[in-house]
């Protein structure tokens, strides 16, 4: 079993900078499948992570970043797509009533057993490196089963009902994560990118004290959080700081080397290379240069980990992965 704690240590007093890409989708397509395939079969999302990891030097392998498994178990509405991911669709709750009803729903629903499954064949044929599970944070699973627009009134309107909601979902994805951890799973990247829409006085009150109740139940020595906020922007880095998470995962909204100044040395700071406009929809020099850019600015900070800005999205094309990964390694072979 890998010690994360002293991983972590690892990664910040080696010389090189180490990578960790969130990266999933490019598996499936290498193995011939479709996402609506991957995001509904254990065995399918399984393959993609492993041929991921003999493809590429990743230090960690990621499973999908998926925004909709929890919300289904739930009672939302998802779309499926062969191409694209899951959405939710409408919003389950209307009212505070519906709030009050709410029933926080059993690790058996919906698509749950199959991402288990996942995380369970690769934490036992992986080997060389840990593997991170994934979730999505309390905010943001909150936001899907409410409406977005619309939590962002009753957290002002009825912040009572609002804090009812995220107990009751808190209390569904640290039942989750507890479960990931069971598998041998080393982790877990939370995705909380809809806590970015709030200040960092609201984040700290409406996401990230119910990220830290997680935290401080799941996260020891052979499981690390790693937090995700890709709408931040610089403005509740202190928020998410307070979590009390191992990592933080920026997405490309953010200046890293402005954001990295607020996490502390001894956890580590990823991110944050565009993954739409760099890694899908650029060029492999483009893709070099952006790498050689951002690396240069983190060179003051050792536990900078060197990722994309979010999980990359279906359609990457391979060889702007292998750019990425080319242009690190000149760095650190010329470092």
């Amino acid at each position: 079993m890998i010690n994360m704690s002293a991983w972590i240590d690892e990664v910040i007093q080696k010389k090189e900078v180490t990578a960790v890409p969130i990266m999933t989708h490019p598996g499936i397509e290498l193995d011939g499948h479709s996402v609506r395939e991957a995001v509904t079969n254990g065995n399918v999302h399984h393959q993609a992570i492993m041929r991921l990891t003999r493809e590429f030097p990743s230090a960690m392998a990621t499973t999908i970043m998926d925004l909709t498994a929890e919300a289904e178990c739930f009672g939302a509405d998802i779309v499926f797509s062969d191409v694209a991911v899951p959405a939710v669709t409408g919003h389950l709750l209307k009212d505070v009533h519906d709030i009050e009803a709410l029933q926080v729903p059993s690790l058996q629903s919906a698509r749950i057993p199959a991402y288990l499954k996942a995380n369970l064949l690769t934490a036992r044929a992986l080997h060389d490196r840990p593997l991170l599970g994934g979730c999505i944070g309390p905010f943001s699973l909150a936001g899907r089963l409410y409406d977005m627009s619309e939590i962002m009134i009753l957290i002002y309107e009825h912040p009572d009902a609002a804090h009812l909601l995220l107990e009751k979902c808190t209390q569904f994805i640290l039942k989750y994560c507890q479960a990931l951890k069971a598998t041998g799973t080393n982790g877990v990247v939370m995705a909380e990118p809809a806590a970015g829409l709030l200040s960092n006085a609201d984040c700290l009150q409406f996401s990230s004290r119910y990220v830290k109740t997680i935290v401080e139940q799941v996260q020891d020595d052979t499981f690390t959080v790693v937090l995700h906020n890709c709408g931040n922007t610089g403005h509740c880095t202190q928020a998410m700081v307070a979590t009390g998470a191992a990592a933080y995962h920026f997405g490309n909204k953010c200046d890293m080397a402005e954001v990295i100044k607020e996490v502390p040395p001894t956890a580590l700071a990823m991110g944050n290379i565009d993954p739409v406009s760099v890694f899908k929809d650029g060029t492999p020099e483009g893709m070099q240069t952006a790498v050689r850019n951002l690396l240069e600015k983190m060179k003051p900070y050792p536990n900078f980990v060197l990722s994309s800005g979010c999980d990359t999205p279906p359609h990457t094309p391979i060889a702007h992965i292998r750019a990425f990964f080319e242009a690190l390694d000149d760095y650190n072979s010329y470092c």
